[in-house]
């Protein structure tokens, strides 16, 4: 896969990072560009500057585990970044075929039966099962009312990330907006960079950088993450603010999807908000049932 364009954007924004102070080389003062020069980088990798400055270029096929280790050593990457690299090296010569994921869309996939059932068997908290484009796959009864803002518009095709730049109600959904910004667009990145070859992923980006600039800035800043842990606050409609953690799990029946589960803490405000917005759900979808029999 031709894929030189992105290689050389992201070794490019990450050398961009890096000052020389953190990698422990003098400032100087006549520097034309933020960040390392790519001779400072060759250096710090143990490689020629001409041979660091075809990899930069894009040239990634072929190119052995332990100069890309030189490479994430020298640039500082994180344990996210360095698997982007690994996967934009793989997909350059190709050798991703069997590890990438079989291609699936929200349309054609459904959750087995024992999916469905470990889902509504977690009755505490939202839990659902997303792809790498951030598709909800699956839920609970909990998580269907808790992104109940993101099935009220048939436009957000069930998707956060369409959900967060293109749906208004976004931004009341997520009181610190600009983080979950930041943490969709990651996710995409990393995404893009693990299954290159996702029409519907390419499809995604390019609708999301055409209607957003918002989306189009932080798109361009090649930021990647491991979506694992951690915490984040919301505003729900009916229950008002809530600060849940939340836990993803890769799902190794099927591989390219994540099982996320909300919670909150024991004896929170947000614990007793979850309580009330599961009694809501109950009374939302009891209330046709009440208008057949009284029908």
């Amino acid at each position: 896969m031709d894929n030189r364009d992105e290689v050389r954007e992201f070794l490019t924004s990450r050398r961009a990072k890096i000052t020389p102070e953190q990698a422990g080389l003098p400032s100087g003062s006549r520097r034309r560009v933020p960040g390392l020069r790519r001779s400072e980088v060759a250096a710090l990798a143990d490689m020629s500057v001409e041979y660091y400055a075809k990899l930069e270029r894009g040239s990634l096929s072929g190119v052995s585990p332990p100069v890309l280790e030189a490479v994430a050593r020298a640039l500082q990457l994180d344990d996210a970044e360095r698997a982007h690299l690994l996967h934009l090296a793989q997909a350059a010569d190709g050798s991703d075929v069997l590890t990438r994921p079989r291609r699936r869309t929200a349309r054609q996939w459904t959750p087995h039966r024992s999916l469905q059932w470990t889902l509504d068997a977690i009755t505490a908290g939202p839990a659902f099962v997303r792809n790498g484009r951030m598709d909800l796959l699956a839920t609970n009864h909990l998580a269907r009312a808790f992104y109940s803002d993101v099935y009220a518009t048939v436009d957000n095709q069930a998707n956060l990330a369409r959900f967060n730049f293109l749906d208004a109600a976004s931004h009341r959904f997520y009181p610190d907006w600009d983080q979950a910004a930041d943490i969709a667009v990651a996710i995409l990145r990393t995404e893009a960079g693990r299954n290159p070859h996702d029409k519907d992923l390419h499809d995604l980006i390019g609708e999301l950088s055409t209607r957003s600039n918002e989306f189009r800035t932080r798109w361009g800043a090649h930021n990647v993450r491991h979506h694992g842990t951690g915490t984040k606050r919301f505003h729900h409609q009916a229950v008002g603010e809530l600060t849940l953690a939340y836990e993803g799990l890769d799902m190794a029946a099927e591989p390219g999807l994540t099982l996320t589960i909300y919670t909150a803490e024991p004896g929170s405000p947000s614990e007793e908000a979850l309580r009330l917005l599961a009694s809501w759900t109950a009374t939302q979808e009891a209330e046709p049932t009440t208008h057949q029999a009284a029908g």
